[in-house]
């Protein structure tokens, strides 16, 4: 699938943190999800697009505690250095600080491209706010994943099932899912 990216399209990087390599949280689909998320900021590098790289930070310990080694970034955006750095204790990065919505809208930005982790959480909760505020919201879904979950009832949810269902909830109501490569090639 094509898709028409803005010029001032940002490039809305979420939780790309160590704490998701921990083997306590389970199985995971999409091994290519960092390498996918690379590209894309590499892309956005070269193109002068915006970047907005998102930390969840858990202030109560664990894993996502601001003194944690697993609180940092993995290294695929370590060293990058976005156009606005956003830290949020919840899901949503429109939840966060600075603020993401004011932040964009002071750009004139009216399209996002979420990636990250983890796809039916943050990366979801991100494209769903964006879209309910108006923005054009753009999922690459191979450059985010999640993991297996249980339902209430006992049930396993795989996480490959689970990227599906967000997909399939997403697309043309909050967001357009796509693939990496719609993006940016083949490279």
């Amino acid at each position: 699938m094509t898709v028409e990216l803005e010029p001032t399209a940002a490039l809305v990087v979420i939780d790309v943190q160590k704490a998701f390599d921990s083997p306590a949280l389970g199985h995971r689909d999409n091994p290519e999800a960092e390498a996918n998320v690379g590209r894309l900021v590499g892309a956005w590098q070269a193109s002068g697009r915006p970047i907005v790289r998102v930390r969840h930070t858990d202030r109560d310990g664990g894993p996502f505690a601001p003194d944690a080694p697993e609180h940092d970034f993995k290294p695929v955006v370590a060293d990058l250095t976005p156009d606005l750095d956003v830290e949020k204790e919840v899901h949503s990065a429109f939840h966060g600080a600075p603020d993401l919505h004011s932040w964009l809208t002071a750009q004139g930005i009216s399209q996002i491209v979420v990636c990250g982790i983890q796809t039916n959480r943050c990366c979801e909760s991100t494209a769903r706010v964006g879209g309910d505020l108006g923005y054009d919201v753009v999922f690459p879904i191979d450059a985010m994943h999640t993991f297996d979950k249980k339902g209430p009832d006992g049930t396993i949810f795989t996480a490959e099932h689970l990227s599906a269902a967000t997909a399939a909830t997403l697309h043309r109501y909050f967001a357009t899912v796509v693939s990496t490569s719609d993006l940016v090639g083949d490279s």
